[in-house]
């Protein structure tokens, strides 16, 4: 059986794209960013092709790439174009499929929508949580809002020089499965992924 993963981070910067590029390798899954906002020569997109090393993975094309890195109905409006979820068409794949959502949960993508609204009531969602001032409140706003709309919090992931109060309150309060930390690596390579692609495996069944 396979099932789509929809990876979401509990703000900007937090690690979502090394860590959909580590489900991805570990399911062999397939790739999709919705949507892109900026850096287009070297997107979310094209780091994580970098990063996986498999022969199965395929990459689909984003539904919007927008030229500037603002939240994604700024952006849009900045490129003359309206964003809506109707007009976000899900490749079709009979692999699994890791999805990467653009900033946090509720980043608007117009005047009534968000990334929220993406996410499907099927999808396992991933919350990637990176240790700062203000992470655990984040990280429960994060999993409350997710809990809130219906939507099945799969597992977090915890990205960034490790913590053990930060984490051992949120997974108490939350009981949220962790599916595995990411170290402050100084680099991220294809060698990287794959190391914690095996690590994470045996939790993604």
């Amino acid at each position: 059986m396979t099932h789509t993963y929809f990876v979401t981070g509990i703000g900007t910067d937090v690690g979502k794209t090394v860590a959909s590029a580590i489900l991805t390798e570990a399911l062999e899954a397939d790739y999709w960013k919705p949507i892109q906002a900026g850096d287009l020569s070297n997107s979310d997109t094209h780091k994580v092709e970098r990063w996986v090393n498999n022969s199965e993975t395929k990459f689909f094309d984003s539904a919007f790439n927008l030229k500037t890195p603002m939240s994604p109905h700024a952006a849009a409006e900045i490129d003359g174009i309206t964003l809506s979820k109707s007009k976000v068409k899900r490749p079709k794949t009979s692999k699994n499929l890791v999805i990467e959502g653009a900033g946090g949960l509720l980043v608007p993508i117009s005047n009534t929508q968000t990334i929220a609204d993406l996410i499907s009531k099927k999808d396992r969602v991933v919350v990637v949580s990176r240790h700062y001032l203000g992470s655990i409140n984040h990280t429960l706003l994060t999993i409350e809002s997710l809990r809130a709309k219906g939507l099945e919090v799969f597992g977090i992931i915890f990205n960034g020089p490790s913590t053990k109060t930060t984490e051992d309150i949120i997974t108490k309060m939350t009981k949220v499965p962790v599916i595995g930390r990411i170290e402050n690596e100084p680099y991220i390579d294809s060698h990287v992924v794959k190391e914690y692609a095996e690590k994470f495996k045996n939790e993604l069944k």
